[in-house]
């Protein structure tokens, strides 16, 4: 009976995630560019015994649809359980002064500024679920910090601080909200950053549901950290010193 919005919901981590919350009985909200591909999900949910999602073909740079989601999700199911903020890109692997300010702003507008709007357009509809869950994609790239992985490095960086932040603000709720690094996984995004890599040797998406699953359930009672999947718990970011 849960309501779970998933972006990025058409390939990889979000796909295997829409696919998990479907099996346990919640009705997805698939959010993603390509309609054909939310249609090919939608019927693969249905084929497992589901009544099937709510195709949302948008793109998140699209700031007026992103801002209508919200009150249209609330007027259509009253609520909002759970949000799995998916969606996000790589851009280009590159020296940081040799990036364009055109790249430099496609990565921050995709990763952070996105799940930023997203997050104040449904705020409404998760404060009227018993147990509101917020899940985001980190990247342990925010914390190694490797050269020429500067500009995805600081946008996930820039949304773990975000994360947390709200984390803070919504402790008194119910709300739990949970970054999540996946680490290295069977996606396009990996094999577009790392394409000499045996994708073979990877765990894939499909391994990680069962965890997210996990943190969107309403007995989920911890907020404002980092759940590392290939270390297989929970970490809670420290301070310098």
């Amino acid at each position: 009976g849960r309501v779970a919005l998933v972006t990025g919901a058409s390939r990889g981590i979000g796909r295997a995630a829409a696919l998990a919350f479907a099996q346990a009985g919640a009705h997805v909200i698939a959010l993603a560019r390509t309609t054909g591909a939310l249609e090919e999900l939608d019927d693969e949910i249905k084929a497992g015994g589901s009544d099937g999602a709510t195709l949302v073909p948008v793109d998140l740079s699209d700031a007026a649809a992103i801002e209508k989601l919200g009150p249209a999700l609330l007027q259509r199911w009253g609520k909002l359980d759970i949000l799995l903020a998916n969606a996000g890109i790589l851009g280009p692997l590159t020296p940081l002064t040799h990036a364009s300010v055109k790249e430099w702003n496609r990565v921050f507008d995709t990763n952070v500024t996105a799940n930023w709007r997203l997050l104040k357009s449904v705020e409404p509809a998760l404060k009227l679920s018993e147990a509101p869950r917020v899940i985001l994609m980190t990247s342990g790239a925010a914390h190694k910090c490797s050269a020429y992985w500067g500009l995805y490095a600081t946008s996930k960086a820039a949304l773990e601080a975000m994360a947390r932040s709200y984390a803070a603000e919504t402790v008194t709720t119910p709300m739990k909200v949970m970054l999540v690094n996946p680490g290295p996984l069977r996606t396009r995004m990996r094999a577009e950053a790392m394409p000499g890599e045996d994708p073979l040797t990877l765990k894939t998406p499909e391994e990680l549901a069962p965890h997210l699953l996990r943190l969107a359930s309403p007995d989920w009672t911890e907020t404002g950290k980092i759940f590392d999947f290939p270390q297989g718990k929970v970490l809670t970011p420290q301070m310098p010193g």
